[in-house]
């Protein structure tokens, strides 16, 4: 996975509440288990209308959004179910980072584990970014991820939380396996004792 340190991107502003990982990634696109193509289906049935073209007035389609990197969005971001695919989707369209008041716990823990990192802060400070996300491609936000800092068009910045090891695992890009990776040599001198002592196994 991508290594997270510090992102320099537009913010789309998205201020609707209860956005659920059906409206990310609807469940007609989970039939595949590749992370990558699911993009294009992010948003799908907010994006599109019944016959397949754009919806003009969605953010995502708007010219000025479409390479957005950071998703500035309402409370409860990514309820539902606990489809990876959301995380996935997310991350093909290109969006690295999501800043909402809250989060649904089992989404919330997949996009650290999917190179997107997602920051919680309070309604008042999300209420500044989503003013500073309206303002289309001068909307530029860059996040820190070692200094934990979010800097505004303006200059202005804001600081957010993030567990430490989470933190050590995006900015070293290591998931799952990664973090097993980490530890091959101890694992392999473990096997080699263990079949030296029970050769039979």
């Amino acid at each position: 996975m991508d290594k997270f340190t510090k992102l320099t991107g537009i913010a789309a502003p998205m201020p609707l509440i209860n956005v659920d990982t059906d409206m990310i990634i609807p469940k007609q696109f989970l039939k595949t288990i590749k992370r990558s193509g699911l993009g294009v289906n992010l948003f799908d049935e907010m994006r599109y209308d019944d016959d397949g073209n754009e919806i003009p007035d969605f953010v995502l389609n708007k010219p000025a959004y479409r390479d957005a990197q950071i998703l500035v969005a309402g409370d409860n971001f990514g309820c539902g179910s606990s489809r990876e695919h959301a995380p996935w989707a997310l991350l093909d369209f290109g969006i690295r980072c999501v800043i909402a008041p809250s989060f649904a716990d089992i989404f919330y823990n997949n996009c650290f584990k999917n190179g997107i990192l997602p920051i919680v802060l309070p309604q008042e400070q999300v209420d500044m970014l989503m003013d500073d996300a309206e303002r289309g491609a001068n909307a530029v936000v860059t996040v820190d991820l070692e200094s934990q800092t979010i800097t505004g068009p303006d200059g202005g910045s804001i600081s957010f939380e993030v567990d430490a090891f989470r933190k050590h695992c995006l900015m070293n890009g290591l998931d799952d396996i990664g973090l097993t990776m980490e530890k091959a040599s101890s694992i392999k001198a473990f096997e080699a004792d263990a079949a030296q002592a029970r050769p039979w196994v």
